[in-house]
């Protein structure tokens, strides 16, 4: 379990994102997850991320594990009721899956199928406290379960530049409360909020936290983030820096480097994103000067 031995150790930790595909066809997502390899503690699969169709993130788990990679299973509460959810983690824990990310999800409307049927019996807070309940040993309706607990590292999410400072602080204070143990945030584009948010948030609170870094890939990418993605902040002086580089992909992997060096002195970590661009982020870390796991 190298990211539950990175955290607890205090190490600089770093996970990274792949998508499961739009098909059944898994070979580009298990090609990006090897050239991570080595590279990274843990490998987040996202779990229908803005609520569009993709394979299962468990399925896909399990095939890095054959592959000698650690996943970061994600699960979602928008397409579950807690059944389901239930179903899931024990499913993980049987087929030797060592992490979860505890997520709300991304709101139906957002996604390719709006007329799909929400769920959402529990929300993340709610998640966090079944899996601890679940690692516990506890059955939710006849006491104990007959095998013991379920070994789960729990994570949750955060996004620093929330508009409300409060409910932020309340709603980060609640996720660790309920068992999260590390904390993984949005994309992060201003140090200063990072700053903020581990000084005030999460260092009173003991948990550590992984800076989101999300690669741009041009200029027109920053601005249709900015437009789509709920609380998307992308500064007006990287879209200028990215549409005024002659090679804007190679831009972009500058700015990730730049971040990950800037934000390594803030928090214990960083959790890189680069979407259908997954084989730059080895360039990447190498360009931050980052130390191979």
């Amino acid at each position: 379990m190298k990211l539950a031995q990175a955290l607890e150790s205090g190490q600089f930790t770093i996970t990274a994102e792949v998508t499961p595909p739009r098909g059944g066809d898994v070979t580009r997502t298990l090609e990006a997850a090897a050239g991570l390899k080595g590279l990274v503690h843990a490998v987040n699969v996202t779990d229908g991320s803005r609520a569009v169709m993709r394979m299962s993130s468990l399925a896909v788990c399990r095939l890095l594990l054959e592959q000698g990679i650690e996943p970061v299973l994600q699960l979602t509460c928008r397409d579950r009721n807690r059944i389901a959810l239930q179903a899931e983690l024990l499913g993980a824990h049987a087929l030797g899956i060592p992490n979860v990310l505890c997520l709300t999800g991304d709101p139906v409307r957002a996604g390719d199928q709006p007329e799909a049927r929400p769920v959402n019996e529990l929300e993340a807070v709610r998640l966090l406290r079944l899996v601890s309940s679940l690692n516990a040993g506890a059955d939710p309706v006849k006491g104990c379960l007959p095998d013991g607990g379920i070994q789960l590292l729990c994570g949750a999410a955060a996004d620093p530049h929330s508009p409300s400072w409060s409910g932020l602080a309340s709603r980060v204070r609640r996720k660790v409360e309920a068992g999260a143990r590390f904390m993984q945030t949005q994309m992060v584009m201003h140090p200063e909020a990072l700053q903020r948010f581990v000084e005030e948030i999460t260092g009173p609170l003991g948990i550590p936290v992984l800076a989101g870094v999300f690669l741009l890939k041009s200029a027109r990418n920053a601005q249709f983030i900015n437009r789509v993605v709920p609380g998307a902040a992308i500064p007006d002086h990287l879209i200028d820096r990215l549409a005024a580089s002659a090679d804007p992909a190679a831009e972009g992997i500058a700015i990730a480097a730049e971040q990950i060096r800037s934000y390594a002195t803030i928090a214990q970590g960083v959790h890189l994103m680069a979407v259908k661009a997954e084989e730059r982020i080895p360039e990447i870390l190498k360009l931050a000067g980052v130390v191979r796991v």
